[in-house]
């Protein structure tokens, strides 16, 4: 079964929705806003992915974060961040069997969505 992580207000993540519904794949959705996102799960991304490709740096609530925080986040203490703060994390997360990624850029659906299939 394919999980979709993310915020159902995401562009990106209606983006992913929509594409994944275009090309036939079956997943089921997972909003962190509603669902909220355990910290063992966001730790497993992390371990499977690295901090730099999970934690969004781009965004308003990265930007809003105290610089402290910013600083001294490391792949020790990001989990507690994002499960605390969802916004943090890069959107969507994609969880196939044997398979992970965070993103959906455009240059990229392609071969995501072929990993999918």
């Amino acid at each position: 079964m394919i999980v979709v992580h993310g915020i159902k207000n995401c562009d990106t993540v209606q983006r992913a929705l929509r594409r994944l519904a275009e090309a036939g794949i079956a997943y089921r959705f997972h909003d962190f806003k509603t669902e909220g996102l355990p910290r063992e799960l966001a730790q497993s991304w992390i371990d499977a992915l690295g901090v730099d490709a999970v934690v969004n740096r781009k965004g308003t609530t990265w930007r809003r974060l105290d610089e402290s925080i910013r600083d001294g986040l490391t792949a020790g203490n990001a989990a507690a961040l994002l499960a605390a703060q969802p916004s943090l994390v890069k959107r969507p997360v994609i969880a196939k069997e044997g398979w992970l990624h965070a993103g959906f850029a455009v240059a990229d659906e392609a071969a995501i969505l072929d990993r999918l299939r």
